[in-house]
């Protein structure tokens, strides 16, 4: 009795017809527009995440910038003042709440970013020859 079997390499040995051709012009246009379109969506994230509380101290202030410079006076003061434990767990407060307000306006954009970046990935081919 003989075992006689194919493996997938033996069928990939096999195989007719030309091998396939990268095009590293296409794989590098490519690759530049998702790293420039990534960049551009992580820093309009962040842009956001750190200008929508200036936009709520100044909607509370009634668009005074005195007042907003008083009450920030007002905190660094507290902050000064303040036990070192009280100023870690403060510090480690802000940037757990940067780091859920961050990754949740992310995650509410992330749809709308994969659906242009899909759209522009297939409409690259035909604008740039």
């Amino acid at each position: 009795m003989a075992l006689d079997y194919e493996t997938p390499v033996d069928r990939m040995a096999n195989r007719q017809g030309p091998a396939r051709q990268i095009d590293t012009r296409s794989l590098a246009q490519g690759t530049c527009l998702v790293l420039i379109e990534a960049a551009g969506f992580a820093m309009n994230i962040l842009l956001v995440v750190l200008g929508l509380p200036l936009f709520g101290f100044l909607l509370v202030t009634g668009w005074d910038l005195g007042l907003l410079f008083a009450q920030l006076g007002n905190l660094a003061d507290h902050y000064r003042h303040a036990e070192p434990v009280a100023r870690h767990l403060f510090s480690q407060d802000l940037k757990i709440a940067f780091l859920f307000a961050a990754g949740g306006y992310a995650l509410f954009r992330l749809p709308a970013f994969l659906r242009r970046l899909e759209r522009r990935l297939a409409e690259g081919d035909r604008r740039h020859d």
